[in-house]
């Protein structure tokens, strides 16, 4: 039998391989640093979209909010002093908050009703639920007068139902525009408290039910819980999208209730006032990103929006 050759210093093969590996470990880090290149070589032509042609003209409208008609923070002061931008702000604040608790409450039921359906009724419901999605806003909002108008539908059917002796004002007012923003954002709330939902084992509802639950300790306890990511995201999009919606409030609205959209088009296009115009927009912006970044300490915002398990 051959004995094994060992080295005087008794650790000669340990010293070797740590020298093997030391000697490899530049050509990985050089290789990790290779394959970060690479990939920053690849989302550099998004970057510099997005640079180009949204967060320059973000900075654009930030400096028109401090140098028009002079240099200094005068249009932001009129935050606290100026009645009409005061009263924009807070009717923006009220419809987006009603419009998002009213959507939530109505997507959650249809995306309730279409995560326990058959895969065959799924596929209609979903079908109807995306079809809005593709008919113009313009044609909704003008749809919505159609049929809250004075001599619309609604008025008319009420009318012969002997409900009321006059037409009710539904349209060109503050009502007109939250039922046709709530219609708008419906299918935005759906969407992702339905992929939330589908990823609830219904088995998890059967077993409570096996167990004495009732249905709705079930719904309380099981369901509602593992489904709050998606009510979240829904909630923080829909909320979103209200603050800054401008073409139905302007079609419903009549011009009597102004939204922080349509009073920045006033200011910039009807009365030329860049300042004002843009201050406003800096604070719609502004108010978006503290909106996300309080619902991240929160919640796991990669985990709501489906980046992450």
């Amino acid at each position: 039998m051959r004995e094994r050759v060992r080295s005087p210093e008794g650790g000669g093969g340990e010293a070797t391989e740590h020298r093997r590996r030391e000697s490899a470990a530049p050509s990985s880090k050089a290789a990790r640093a290779s394959g970060n290149a690479g990939w920053w070589m690849l989302i550099l032509p998004a970057f510099l979209l997005m640079t180009g042609f949204y967060i320059a003209p973000i900075l654009q409208v930030l400096a028109i909010s401090v140098t028009e008609p002079t240099v200094g923070l005068d249009n932001y002061e009129r935050l606290l002093t100026n009645a009409g931008v005061q009263r924009a702000i807070v009717t923006t604040l009220r419809i987006g908050i009603i419009t998002t608790a009213i959507a939530l409450f109505l997507g959650y039921a249809l995306s309730y009703v279409i995560a326990l359906a058959s895969p065959r009724a799924q596929r209609w419901w979903l079908l109807g639920v995306l079809v809005p999605l593709w008919i113009s806003v313009l044609v909704r909002a003008f749809a919505w007068v159609t049929l809250l108008r004075r001599q619309g539908l609604v008025n008319e059917g009420l009318r012969s139902l002997g409900a009321i002796d006059a037409p009710l004002e539904l349209v060109w007012n503050e009502f007109g525009i939250v039922v046709g923003m709530v219609h708008y954002m419906v299918p935005y709330a759906v969407l992702p408290m339905l992929a939330s939902m589908r990823e609830i084992d219904p088995r998890l509802l059967a077993a409570a039910r096996g167990l004495g639950a009732s249905r709705f300790t079930a719904f309380s306890r099981i369901f509602l819980p593992l489904s709050t990511p998606g009510l979240i995201a829904a909630g923080v999009l829909v909320f979103i999208f209200s603050l800054g919606f401008y073409i139905t409030p302007a079609i419903l609205g009549g011009g009597k209730t102004l939204m922080a959209a349509e009073w920045i088009k006033i200011q910039i296009l009807d009365i030329v006032r860049w300042g004002m115009g843009t201050m406003l927009a800096t604070v719609l912006v502004v108010a978006i990103l503290v909106t996300l970044a309080i619902f991240s300490r929160v919640v796991n915002l990669k985990r709501v929006f489906g980046a992450g398990a």
